[in-house]
């Protein structure tokens, strides 16, 4: 499955964003996906999924702000970020796996979130 992100940009403290992943070329409903973050200096990290079953995860920082959700007819994943904090600054990959595979092995390319504060 190919992944393209879009919708990154600037955005002040408390202010919203969405992005969006469009999947291609395979069967989007029998994956699972993911947006991870990555900020300068840290390590990637998970901040939501959603499986090909609909079961869906928060980390704890964004748990409450953010929104994962996914357009099957439309081979889509959003992602809405509400009350965007500066520590949310970092660019923002898509990923998918296989249903219950337990390996993100497909990437979007990053689109970069910067909050101002």
């Amino acid at each position: 499955v190919q992944l393209q992100a879009s919708g990154g940009g600037l955005v002040q403290a408390g202010g919203s964003m969405r992005l969006s992943c469009a999947a291609s070329g395979s069967t989007f409903r029998s994956y699972d996906m993911g947006w991870y973050r990555q900020a300068p200096g840290k390590e990637r990290e998970l901040v939501a999924s959603v499986s090909s079953g609909d079961s869906i995860n928060y980390s704890d920082p964004v748990k409450g702000r953010f929104t994962i959700s996914r357009d099957n007819a439309g081979d889509t994943v959003f992602l809405q970020m509400n009350n965007l904090k500066p520590e949310d600054t970092a660019a923002y990959y898509c990923a998918a796996q296989y249903k219950d595979s337990g390996t993100w092995n497909f990437w979007g390319q990053g689109t970069q979130v910067t909050v101002s504060s």
